[in-house]
């Protein structure tokens, strides 16, 4: 009797056990379908910012493309009327008014006066607004040139040219190095030196943070 008894109370026990366990495994279950659920309202949140994001940033770019397309047109209509005369029969030329045409480049000859004359930085910043830079020199003709179109004035010592000293050579702003070295009076290159043209002179080697007048220099246009 007392055997049956203890079969009974022994299949109780185990039956409440598999009970407990099946409880404690459907809480792990709905917790785990809590947290999924959070989870997957995070995502659905995060989804929602990131199409809100996607959305401004298609608009600002498309904003950006409108801007960018109405100033190439404006652009392009600028470089039209800067080398193409404003009459019933449109001609164009090689070079925009005021700038001189040699061989394939421009120029054009900043004969400032003492209070605007800049460093040789400040120079080629200036070329540079004018999508153009110092003028680089490659041969005898362009040399000669330069030569004639750096007027002397009692007021400028100079003309500032895109030759300048670095590691003790005489290096031009393409990256090339000056090949005659007949071509200026100090052929001694020291670095924080850059060079001026003059009328009646051969270039001359002066410090980069002097104030000088400068020419710039640009491809013409093909016509």
């Amino acid at each position: 009797m007392f055997g049956v008894f203890a079969f009974l109370y022994k299949s109780k026990l185990n039956q409440l056990e598999i009970n407990q366990t099946a409880i404690l495994q459907e809480n792990n279950l709905t917790q785990q379908k809590n947290n999924l659920t959070t989870e997957l309202d995070q995502v659905k949140k995060i989804n929602q910012e990131l199409q809100t994001e996607k959305k401004n940033l298609t608009e600002q770019i498309e904003s950006m493309k409108k801007t960018w397309n109405e100033q190439n047109v404006s652009r392009a209509q600028w470089s039209l009327d800067e080398y193409c005369r404003k009459d019933r029969n449109r001609q164009c030329n090689s070079c925009q008014k005021d700038w001189l045409q040699s061989q394939s480049s421009c120029y054009v000859v900043n004969d400032a006066e003492p209070k605007n004359q800049k460093t040789w930085e400040e120079a080629r910043e200036t070329c540079r607004e004018k999508s153009s830079d110092l003028a680089v020199v490659g041969n005898e003709v362009e040399k000669t040139f330069l030569k004639e179109k750096s007027w002397v004035n009692s007021n400028i010592n100079g003309y500032w040219i895109g030759l300048g000293a670095e590691g003790g050579r005489w290096k031009w702003i393409d990256g090339s190095d000056l090949t005659n070295q007949a071509w200026i009076q100090q052929q001694n290159a020291t670095d924080g030196q850059c060079v001026t043209s003059l009328q009646n002179r051969e270039w001359t080697s002066v410090s980069c943070t002097e104030r000088n007048a400068w020419i710039c220099e640009k491809k013409a246009l093909t016509v």
